[in-house]
């Protein structure tokens, strides 16, 4: 279901959910949200958290645009054991270059290090650069 509503900032660059979205995706006081916001589409995407996230972080990358490469980082992270929160991929350049921006949980990741976790994903075929950092609460 989707919903859509209008809604207007104040002085302080509030908004104010409306009710109906906040029943919809049992939004509740006290809840944190991630907010992600794409400068170049003038585009904010507003997402619950779980309340189990503990350590976030924001994971950008480039790879190849080529069939399967996103799902192969995809596998990469489940054999981690790191959740994905959200994913934003664009097509930089057709069957040349892609973009990534995931926002992922390594809260019960079988590895702590971003270091490491920068290593592993360069390891995926056609991953050109990854950069990790993390979300502040």
């Amino acid at each position: 279901m989707k919903l859509a509503e209008i809604v207007r900032v104040d002085s302080k660059g509030r908004i104010t959910i409306p009710m109906i979205v906040r029943e919809a995706l049992n939004i509740v006081e006290g809840m944190n949200l991630i907010l992600i916001a794409d400068s170049d589409k003038k585009q904010i995407i507003l997402s619950p958290l779980p309340s189990t996230t503990e350590k976030l972080y924001e994971v950008y990358m480039e790879f190849r645009d080529v069939p399967g490469a996103f799902a192969r980082i995809s596998e990469k992270l489940v054999d981690l054991d790191i959740e994905q929160i959200s994913t934003q991929c664009t097509v930089v350049k057709r069957g040349e270059l892609a973009e990534c921006m995931l926002v992922i949980d390594m809260s019960k990741a079988k590895i702590q290090s971003m270091d490491e976790l920068k290593k592993k994903l360069m390891e995926v075929p056609d991953v050109r650069m990854v950069s990790i950092r993390p979300l502040r609460r």
